[in-house]
Parts: C-alpha cells; structure tokens; sequence
C-alpha cells in the first residue's frame, strides 16, 4: 500500500470515529435536555432547549447547530461542548449553561462550567442523571438567591460573570 493510501484509510478511520463520537454525544445530549425538563417539572413541558455554546441564542432548540463540532464535513475528534437554555420565568426569559462532553473508555463525561464533572453510560438508566439535574438546579437557583441576599444586604456591585440571558420578546439579543 502506498504512503498516501496508507495516510487516507487512517483518516478515514479517524473520521468515522468523530463521526461516533458526535452521534453519541448528541444523543447524550438530548436525554439530558429532557430529563432536565421532566426533573424541573414544567406544567407546560417548555423549558429546556439546546442552544450553542457561545454567541447570542433565541430560546429555541438548535439542532446541529448547538453543539461546537458539526455534524458533517471534517470533524475533530475529542469533546464537544454544547448549552443548556433553560426558562426562568413564566414568560419567556431563559439563560444559558455550558456543558462539555467527551468519551473515556465506554462512559462519557459530562462537565458543567463552572461544576462538577459526571460520568454516563448510553442509555441513561432512568435516575443516573438526577445529581446532575440537582446541580443545574441549585446552580440557578443559587445564583438568583445570592444577588437577591446581597441587594437585599445592600451590596449588590460585583464585576462576576453571570449567565447568558435570552429573551424571545426582545428576538433572542443577549
């Protein structure tokens, strides 16, 4: 076999791999959004999307484009990151989590910016998610909790990075 051969059947394999990679990931993905939303208990079941990583986002569901690899052409092997929309409020306020999701062995590894790292096995066994969902959870709530604690403490001047915020009436402009 010639070199040039040689060099197009690794990579070939390789993206056949990426290719894996991606499928799984997303499909990982999409059982935690609705997990997430099924844990949060939303009346309407509106309340978790998937959204990209980085950039402006309307509160909508995203597809391919919520994650930071593509679904097609050359595509790296290694993690891939996407965010979580999650609403807020009854209306149509939502903010954004980053979670970055790579394969060691058979298990994938979920990380939340920002928190703790969890391991899953596809498919996810009904409740393996839920102290991933707890964390989303007290995430939020925590940070909403600490600046309602410190306006109502009178210090509410921080330089912190928050949250993503969208809000459809204003046509998704963070």
């Amino acid at each position: 076999m010639a070199k040039f051969d040689d060099l197009l059947a690794t990579v070939e394999t390789y993206q056949s791999l990426a290719k894996e990679n991606y499928d799984r990931i997303r499909r990982l993905a999409e059982e935690l959004r609705d997990g997430l939303c099924a844990y949060l208990g939303s009346s309407d079941g509106v309340c978790v999307h998937l959204v990209p990583p980085v950039g402006a986002f309307e509160p909508r569901d995203y597809g391919d484009k919520a994650f930071s690899v593509a679904p097609g052409g050359f595509r790296p092997l290694g993690p891939i990151r996407f965010g979580i929309a999650v609403r807020v409020t009854k209306g149509t306020d939502w903010l954004r989590l980053n979670l970055e999701c790579s394969k060691s062995g058979e298990t994938f590894r979920v990380l939340m910016e920002g928190g703790r790292e969890y391991t899953f096995k596809l498919p996810l066994a009904e409740h393996d998610p839920e102290p991933l969902y707890e964390e989303i959870f007290d995430h939020i709530r925590g940070w909403f909790q600490t600046r309602i604690d410190d306006y109502k403490d009178g210090d509410i001047g921080t330089r912190e990075i928050g949250f993503d915020f969208a809000d459809s009436a204003d046509e998704g402009k963070v």
